[in-house]
């Protein structure tokens, strides 16, 4: 049985939606996914804000969100617009609202659209367990209806759209109660408001989901899209982002795999890239996204959906495979560098790959990024390997090899072969293009690892269909996705390889990753290609090898300079792997948002800072100088600190 929630699983096809004009950019229907951004500069500096908003539309924002935190904001959102106008740009503003309906009805009165948080509009989130009665809970519901109502009347009156965006982190206490802090419960936060909005005949709505877990990300859009179908509700067009992303490398992998996967399968109509760097950064990151589906409708014909479809699309769980060697069952998913195209590998190369020699010892370091496993096609390496790091070559090559015990063979055609590695034995398999005989073949021979690549448009589709195959006829042989790129930039590699990668990641699908270069790469291009495949890993959640920064992207709340804040946390403790820190520049992305942080560093005031463990308040109105020394502390009270190397 197929869990419906996107128009094919093996054909690209964008989820046909509801059109809604946001000012005079149409959102949705037909119209090309749109791309956003939000400003950083306090909302009461109107010249401020009118200067980002120039340079973010200059950057490709087709809309720009500016909060409005209280009345005074709302009222400011006037003469920003003016100041616009003045100057020839009419881009629609989208006013962002948290806690503060008066802010909303008269926002509404002046933007194009406004968001709200159905987790903090009427409800105040007080971490309180409440056990509702049926009719309790339905005199909430009204209650809520009540409060939310005026707004709608006022939208409507206006003709200004509305996005019901929720939050992983910010979900009611109502809900919480109900629903438990999960991707069900982020829905129906919304759904409540989407039937509030019908009821009085109001769909000019667009909806987001976000998380700052892409796995939760994406099962929340794919559930809600999923309920609005059994529902009979309109098919409202999806916002969508990854919350709290991060920076850097870090931040677009995380963004990427979220949007990227849900974008693969059809499903969203705007995107925004939420990253703790300058806003008009992230519209180009949104735009790669978004370019990558031109070309998704000219793939090639995949083999049809399959009658019986394995994987829950609403709920994470890791295919079951065997274990060969080191790979599947409940082994990490294995990193394999692809070095097939360096014609001399010398010994200084694999520092890019995370393997270090010191000659003064005479001893290999590895740091946390280590590569697993060395591809090297036809040319082999010609000295000793460190430990931690294991030689994989062509057939051709390994048969002629004088250490085939330790070094293992990358197979093209199992029909030609004459021997094999005792231990494990690599099979590179077309997904595009392969016979049937072969899952045959497969059920035969032991000791094996498939490594998939496609090359068609549509890849991940192609590979995903193919592991149904295998899974429907129970055959747990462990998987490596393999992906190869031509020359681009480093945002279009991160975010292509990300994607491809991280959509299969977060199906479950998985057991190894290698991103193979199809040029001669530099030494810089190897450690980038290395650090992405540990990135998307750690995205998807399946390996973890570093420390994970949950940091918002600044907007006018914001209380300090998150970017300054952000890279100063990050110095002093980048090394604590495994450790999850939030960062967050004001209270509305505090607690809540910090759902998944085990620390957190939050904005409380003009110089002062709240800190949290998990999402208990443990320091409150901290003097920002001593903040970071407290947070250290925090760290090291609940036994997660170890000193730098």
């Amino acid at each position: 049985m197929i869990q419906k929630y996107c128009d094919s699983l093996t054909h690209y096809s964008r989820r046909k939606t509801r059109e809604v004009y946001i000012g005079d950019i149409p959102l949705g229907g037909d119209n090309p996914i749109r791309v956003q951004s939000m400003t950083t500069v306090d909302t009461m500096d109107t010249m401020g804000s009118v200067e980002q908003t120039l340079r973010m539309v200059e950057a490709g924002c087709e809309y720009v969100r500016i909060t409005a935190p209280s009345i005074k904001e709302a009222q400011n959102l006037e003469n920003i617009k003016n100041e616009l106008l003045k100057r020839g740009c009419s881009v629609p503003l989208v006013a962002d609202i948290h806690f503060t309906p008066n802010a909303a009805e008269l926002a509404a009165t002046i933007v194009e659209k406004v968001r709200v948080n159905p987790g903090n509009y009427a409800d105040k989130k007080k971490f309180e367990q409440i056990e509702y009665t049926d009719q309790a809970y339905a005199d909430e519901i009204k209650r809520i209806e009540d409060k939310f109502s005026p707004l709608v009347e006022i939208c409507k009156k206006h003709g200004t759209a509305m996005r019901i965006g929720t939050n992983h982190g910010s979900l009611s206490d109502r809900i919480m109660s109900r629903y438990g802090d999960t991707p069900l419960g982020m829905v129906e936060s919304a759904l409540e408001f989407i039937r509030i909005c019908e009821s009085l005949d109001y769909k000019d709505l667009v909806i987001s989901m976000k998380s700052s877990n892409p796995q939760v990300m994406v099962q929340a859009y794919r559930l809600l899209v999923n309920k609005l179908d059994e529902e009979g509700l309109e098919p409202y067009p999806l916002h969508l982002g990854v919350t709290e992303a991060g920076e850097a490398e870090d931040g677009r992998i995380k963004s990427a795999v979220g949007i990227g996967t849900l974008l693969e399968d059809g499903l969203g109509d705007t995107v925004r890239v939420s990253l703790t760097e300058e806003p008009e950064v992230e519209a180009p990151v949104a735009q790669i996204m978004v370019d990558r589906l031109v070309n998704k409708g000219s793939q090639k014909e995949i083999k049809p959906d399959a009658d019986q479809w394995p994987i829950d699309p609403f709920e994470y769980k890791r295919r079951d495979t065997k274990e060969v060697m080191n790979f599947g069952h409940e082994n990490v998913p294995r990193v394999i560098a692809d070095f097939s195209n360096v014609d001399q590998i010398d010994v200084k190369d694999l520092k890019s790959i995370g393997h270090s020699y010191l000659p003064e010892l005479d001893k290999w370091g590895m740091n946390d990024l280590g590569a697993d496993y060395i591809y090297t096609g036809s040319n082999p390496i010609e000295f000793m390997l460190p430990n931690g790091l294991k030689e994989v070559m062509d057939y051709e090559v390994w048969e002629n090899c004088s250490d085939k015990v330790n070094k293992y063979p990358y197979i093209s055609d199992l029909e030609k072969v004459e021997s094999l590695n005792g231990k494990l034995n690599f099979m590179g398999i077309d997904t595009d293009n392969y016979d049937q005989t072969i899952f045959g073949l497969l059920e035969k021979t032991a000791n094996k690892v498939l490594i998939l690549h496609s090359e068609q448009a549509h890849a991940t589709a192609s590979i995903r269909r193919f592991v149904v195959e295998l899974m429907n006829r129970k055959i747990d042989v462990p998987v490596v996705l393999n992906q190869s790129y031509e020359e681009r930039t480093q945002d279009e590699l991160i975010v292509h390889a990300s994607t491809d990668a991280g959509t299969l990641m977060i199906d479950g699908i998985g057991d190894g990753i290698m991103l193979s270069p199809t040029f001669t790469p530099s030494i810089d291009t190897l450690q980038l290609y290395n650090n992405t495949a540990f990135g998307i890993l750690q995205a998807a959640r399946t390996r973890i090898t570093k420390t994970e920064y949950i940091s918002c992207p600044s907007c006018g709340r914001t209380l300090f300079d998150l970017q300054e804040t952000t890279a100063m946390i990050r110095k002093r403790t980048d090394h604590l792997k495994g450790v999850k820190i939030g960062i967050m520049g004001c209270i509305v992305n505090g607690p809540g948002e910090m759902a998944d942080a085990d620390f957190g560093y939050v904005g409380s005031g003009k110089g002062k800072i709240t800190l949290y463990k998990g999402q208990e308040v443990v320091k409150r109105g901290v003097p920002s100088e001593r903040a970071l020394d407290e947070l250290i502390e925090l760290i090291k009270e609940h036994g997660r600190w170890v000193e730098p190397e």
